[in-house]
């Protein structure tokens, strides 16, 4: 039986084991933390009883991804589905609220209703043709070439000025430019509006914007599960950085390495090429996520009751100030009222936080490598909009973006996309190529988010990568095969 070595334990690692467990490999998971989860791991990092994710915690990916679909995610764990995907607070009480009702979204939006069911609805209508043409790699023929098409025109429509004349009131113009600023680039741009618009039709979608009951490692413990039942293992505490001296197998008898790292450590291979060594060391990392976690003595006092019923709120304002947030990250500053993108789970899970208590996730965008404490930015703003809950806050622990990497190596200078998402480094990721998971080594592979289809929890760089080393055995790679 042929071995597979796989290089962290994130969720597109995991999808890999899994994937290669049930193909007939024997396969080994080797993770640097202490834990198992990468991106998906829940700490008690603030006061003992407080959960709180490490890095990604809300997944609307992950319930329109093929792979947690074959996997059967949902029904392994319990999910948490709210009524609003997100929430947009404005200063004087008001919010926009994105409801999965796109209907119920429409009215609360006035004038801009009709700009808005016209834009999203067709996406949202047909969510797997939308998933189909963002979820792989871009040099291929989509299954659903109208829906793509479709959604080619909405990133112009959204992700150039024409965005600036798209809603002629504040709600709508908010809502949509505080979505568009989870890809962490300049705004507006045409990788913005592709990140936005998937974003925003999930949202409107079925499934919406769930997450998780007990946090984002009840995913990672489900995969785990999984990979054990089929003789899989994981060996945590394991930090790998050179690959010259990791004892892998034999490629000639069938062995395989896959690396759901940061593709610099394929410059540590002896037999790397130097074409495919200069597109590594050329490939670029952006800017980056600052975070805090929030232990509190009560829910959060927003000014408007029904961001009270939202896990996900953009924390910004107006339009103008996501856009002036955005830009001056990518300008290499941060914004004295910067975007803050918050996650208050315990609203709806009181696993997370003892009884009457709660917690929230909040992050900023900074440049790469920034070692600025977001704590008082973050308090700040959302202050601004929920007056009181300064007085709320038990403990807080903040990480910069220079002291992500130390937890997560993957996230170079604290960028947890996996590298720059930009239209060039979609095509080009890490290198321009119809397989870019298998790299010019002999049974080397690359499964992480710095590989197609970029960043999000859906398991797809991993399942591709997968995909490609049973395709190079001569083996079936059907997901209904794999998990029938």
């Amino acid at each position: 039986m042929a071995l597979a070595t796989i290089i962290g334990s994130g969720p597109n690692g995991l999808a890999a084991a899994v994937a290669l467990a049930r193909g007939g490999y024997r396969v080994r998971v080797l993770e640097a933390a202490d834990t198992i989860g990468g991106g998906i791991r829940t700490h008690e990092n603030t006061l003992p009883g407080f959960r709180h994710d490490v890095c990604s915690a809300v997944h609307p990916a992950a319930m329109s991804s093929p792979f947690f679909r074959a996997f059967g995610l949902t029904e392994r764990i319990e999910w948490i589905r709210p009524e609003i995907s997100f929430a947009h607070p404005l200063d004087g009480g008001r919010a926009a609220i994105a409801w999965r009702d796109i209907e119920r979204t429409a009215a609360g939006l006035g004038p801009d209703a009709r700009a808005w069911l016209t834009r999203v609805r067709p996406l949202s209508r047909h969510i797997d043709g939308v998933t189909d043409f963002t979820g792989n790699q871009l040099l291929r023929i989509p299954r659903d070439p109208i829906t793509a098409v479709r959604f080619a025109t909405r990133m112009l429509d959204q992700g150039t000025p024409l965005a600036e004349r798209a809603f002629l009131g504040d709600e709508a113009a908010a809502l949509m430019a505080g979505v568009m600023a989870h890809a962490n680039a300049p705004q507006p741009s045409l990788a913005g509006a592709a990140a936005g618009l998937l974003l925003v039709a999930l949202a409107h979608s079925a499934g919406g914007w769930p997450y998780p009951r007990g946090g984002a490692q009840r995913i990672a413990d489900a995969m785990v599960a999984d990979l054990e039942a089929h003789g899989g293992t994981v060996e945590t505490g394991v930090r790998v950085s050179d690959l010259g001296s990791l004892d892998w197998g034999d490629p000639r008898r069938g062995d395989v390495l896959l690396l759901n790292t940061s593709p610099r450590l394929l410059l540590t291979h002896p037999d790397v090429p130097a074409r495919y060594a200069r597109a590594v060391r050329a490939y670029r990392y952006g800017a980056a996520a600052a975070k805090v976690d929030f232990a509190l003595d009560g829910p959060i006092p927003w000014a408007n009751p029904d961001v009270r019923l939202a896990p996900t709120v953009h924390v910004v304002g107006s339009r103008a100030e996501v856009w002036a947030s955005e830009n001056a990250v990518a300008a290499g500053r941060v914004s004295e009222r910067p975007y803050v993108l918050a996650v208050q789970p315990s609203v709806f899970d009181d696993t997370r936080a003892p009884e009457g208590k709660g917690v929230l996730w909040a992050y900023i965008h900074v440049p790469n490598g920034s070692d600025l404490d977001p704590t008082e930015l973050i308090i700040a703003q959302v202050e601004r909009f929920a007056p009181g809950f300064r007085d709320l806050i038990l403990a807080h622990h903040a990480v910069p973006a220079s002291s992500r990497e130390a937890i997560n190596p993957a996230e170079i200078g604290g960028d947890i996309s996996g590298g720059v998402f930009d239209i060039r480094q979609a095509v080009r990721r890490p290198v321009v190529s119809t397989t870019p998971w298998r790299t010019p080594m002999r049974g080397v592979y690359l499964a992480s988010a710095s590989a197609p289809p970029g960043p999000a929890v859906n398991g797809l760089a991993g399942w591709h990568a997968a995909q490609t080393v049973l395709r190079d055995a001569g083996a079936p790679a059907e997901l209904g095969d794999l998990f029938r």
